[in-house]
C-alpha cells in the first residue's frame, strides 16, 4: 500500500513503511512502455508491496515511448504518485527517439539508486520476483544478476506452442557463447551504475531488442547469476515483437560476437547464416500469428 496522507497534506505509514522510507534508495525500477497503460497500476501496487515485504527502498521509472496509450499512461502514473508511490514518468516524443533499449538506458541515466533493473512493463515479469533477482547486485555478489525460466525453480507460467518453443531454445542457444547466463536473452536483468559505467565506455548499442544481452557482453560482466523466474502470460495489450526484430537479433549477435572474440573471419559467414534462419522463423512466426 502507498503512504497515506495525514490531514497537513504530509505522508505517514505502518512502521514497516516508515522503516523503508527512512532507508537510502537502494534500486531503481526502469520500465520500458509501449501502450502499456493497463498493466502500469497493477504492476506498481504489485512491485511496491514486493519491495516494502523485501526492506529494499526502490523507485519506478516508466519509461514510455509516444503511443495511443501514452495519454493514459501519464495519467496512471501521475495518479500513483499522488498516492505516495515513488513513481514518475519518463516520456518521449515520437521525434526525440524510439525503441526499447535506448528507452532502458534512458531510464537508467535518470535513475537516482545505485543499482538499476530492468524488466517488462506487461506483467509477464512478476513483479513479486523483483527483490530475489536484484539481491545478488545489491549485496556485491554479482556484476549482473538475471531472471532466468532456465533454471531450476524457473519456467514459463503458461503454455507456449512447439514453434514458440523451438525459436526461444534456438535463440538462446544462439547467445549462451557470449554470456554466463543461462537466460541470456530475459529482459529481466539488474546491474550496479558502476558496471553499467564500463559499458558505456564500451561504447553501448540500442539497435537490436535485447538489451540486457548487450550490456552484459560490452559491461564485460563475468560474475552472472541466474535467478529463478515464472515467466507469465500477457495480461492486457498485445506483444511488441515484430519479423524485424528477429532479424536485428541476429545481426546484434554477430556484433557482439565480434566485439567479444575479435573473430571477423569467421562471424561475418555465421552472421549470413544466422541471418537466413532469423529471416525463415520469423516468416514462420508472422505465418502462424505468434508475433
Amino acid at each position: 500500500e502507498p503512504l497515506p496522507a495525514d490531514q497537513g497534506g504530509g505522508r505517514r505509514g505502518t512502521t514497516r513503511e516508515l522503516h523503508t522510507m527512512g532507508q537510502q534508495l537502494e534500486l531503481s525500477v526502469v520500465v520500458p512502455a509501449f501502450d502499456e497503460a493497463p498493466n502500469i497500476e497493477p504492476l506498481t501496487r504489485r512491485l511496491f508491496a514486493a519491495t516494502r515485504k523485501a526492506c529494499v527502498r526502490a523507485e519506478l521509472i516508466v519509461a514510455d515511448d509516444e503511443s495511443p496509450g501514452s495519454a493514459a499512461t501519464a495519467a496512471a502514473v501521475a495518479a500513483l504518485a499522488a498516492e505516495g508511490f515513488e513513481v514518475q514518468l519518463l516520456a518521449r516524443k515520437r521525434g526525440e527517439g524510439r525503441g526499447l533499449a535506448s528507452a532502458v538506458l534512458n531510464g537508467f541515466g535518470a535513475a537516482a539508486a545505485p543499482v538499476v533493473l530492468c524488466m517488462d512493463a506487461d506483467l509477464q515479469h512478476e513483479p513479486e520476483a523483483v527483490p530475489a533477482v536484484a539481491r545478488p547486485v545489491l549485496d556485491g555478489d554479482a556484476d549482473f544478476a538475471v531472471g532466468s525460466r532456465n533454471v531450476g525453480g524457473g519456467g514459463v507460467g503458461f503454455e507456449w506452442s512447439l514453434l514458440r518453443r523451438a525459436i526461444s531454445h534456438g535463440a538462446t542457444l544462439l547467445a549462451v557463447p557470449l554470456s554466463g547466463s543461462s537466460d541470456p536473452m530475459s529482459g529481466f536483468f539488474c546491474l550496479s551504475k558502476e558496471t553499467l559505467a564500463r559499458g558505456a565506455a564500451a561504447g553501448i548499442k540500442t539497435k537490436g531488442f535485447k538489451i540486457g544481452l548487450e550490456l552484459m557482453v560490452r559491461c564485460r560482466c563475468t560474475r552472472v547469476r541466474d535467478v529463478p523466474i515464472t515467466f507469465r502470460d500477457r495480461l492486457a495489450g498485445e506483444s511488441k515483437l515484430t519479423m524485424r526484430q528477429n532479424i536485428e537479433y541476429v545481426l546484434q549477435l554477430a556484433d557482439l560476437y565480434v566485439f567479444k572474440f575479435g573473430l571477423l573471419p569467421l562471424v561475418l559467414p555465421l552472421a549470413a547464416a544466422l541471418a537466413a534462419l532469423a529471416l525463415a522463423l520469423a516468416l514462420a512466426v508472422r505465418a502462424m500469428g505468434l508475433h
